[in-house]
């Protein structure tokens, strides 16, 4: 992350910049899981899958978003940067700000089978295995997936500080 990254709270202004966002690193993402013929471009998934219904926040740089992260409750719901940022620390700084936001709560992250770099990226930041899920893919229940649920619990916060 760069000194003029900033992270704030979504706007509804921001909504075409995430679709694009979505629709670049969700196919990277599903074409890591073998799951290419799922993708829905964000203006679908958003609607299937309640996107509106989580806290977001942007992380941004010169005025250009360039991830975003979506959490509420107890859940990391959605982490996408765009292609161009990705190992740059746009993502772990987003994780850092849901992580914030729900400091002293267990929060799970569900990765699909596959996806190696989101599985390391929150390995990273404390999170474990707690088991493998199977079942239909949220928004898109045609197609059967494989996830990985991962937990960060509250004592974690005390031995690997955010």
């Amino acid at each position: 992350m760069r000194d003029d990254d900033h992270c704030r709270p979504y706007r509804e202004e921001d909504f075409s910049r995430l679709c694009e966002i979505h629709d670049l690193a969700r196919r990277d993402e599903l074409r890591l899981s073998g799951l290419e013929a799922a993708f829905l471009p964000l203006r679908v998934a958003a609607e299937r899958e309640g996107f509106h219904e989580y806290e977001v926040d942007v992380l941004e740089r010169g005025g250009v978003v360039l991830g975003f992260v979506a959490y509420k409750d107890d859940e990391i719901g959605w982490l996408y940067v765009s292609p161009k940022h990705y190992r740059k620390g746009v993502g772990a700084a987003l994780c850092r700000r849901a992580l914030s936001q729900l400091a002293g709560s267990e929060v799970f992250v569900e990765v699909l089978a596959g996806n190696e770099p989101a599985f390391l990226l929150y390995r990273s930041l404390g999170f474990g295995i707690v088991e493998k899920a199977y079942g239909a893919m949220p928004g898109n229940e045609a197609f059967d997936v494989e996830v990985y649920v991962l937990l960060r619990r509250a004592e974690d916060w005390r031995r690997k500080p955010v």
